[in-house]
């Protein structure tokens, strides 16, 4: 809510500046996307002979790489349960480990523009809403990706001006 407050009311758009300084609320996009990722992995084709955690993975075998793997692994993100937007202060994860758009040379090439869609719908969304969970017990089912078993439905209200 602080850049809505320094811009003219229903006048002035969020410009790249803005965006930039909502480092908080892209934490908490990141560690949304860290427990339930974009996507589920990806595959790919081993280049090379390899052995891993005791496994020989021959050349040409197709892979498939988890997001979850890494994304919900204690080494790397402790209580990997919890929600923590606090995980990606200062240098955030360790390099890989945080993959919801891929990473390398294969990274997304629109990564950029869905952090910019991200914050602008963030910024928006809390600017001229509230909202409540009307079921926030909901189970969650798995079908084939986790979603709550109700689509956790949701009443919005208007904020007035007055808030």
């Amino acid at each position: 809510m602080e850049i809505a407050k320094t811009k003219a009311e229903g006048e002035e758009l969020l410009d790249w500046k803005d965006v930039n300084k909502m480092r908080y609320s892209w934490n908490v996009a990141c560690e949304v996307m860290r427990i339930n990722p974009i996507t589920p992995g990806g595959f790919r084709e081993a280049i090379d002979d390899f052995t891993f955690n005791g496994f020989s993975i021959p050349k040409g075998w197709k892979l498939f790489w988890s997001a979850n793997s890494t994304h919900k692994n204690e080494k790397y993100f402790p209580e990997p349960e919890k929600f923590d937007p606090s995980r990606f202060e200062g240098n955030g994860p360790a390099p890989y480990t945080f993959v919801p758009f891929g990473g390398g040379p294969r990274i997304c090439p629109g990564n950029e523009y869905a952090r910019l869609v991200i914050m602008v719908f963030l910024h928006n969304f809390v600017k001229r809403f509230k909202w409540q969970v009307l079921n926030p017990n909901e189970n969650i089912v798995v079908d084939p990706f986790p979603v709550p078993a109700n689509h956790l439905p949701i009443r919005l209200y208007p904020h007035h001006k007055a808030d």
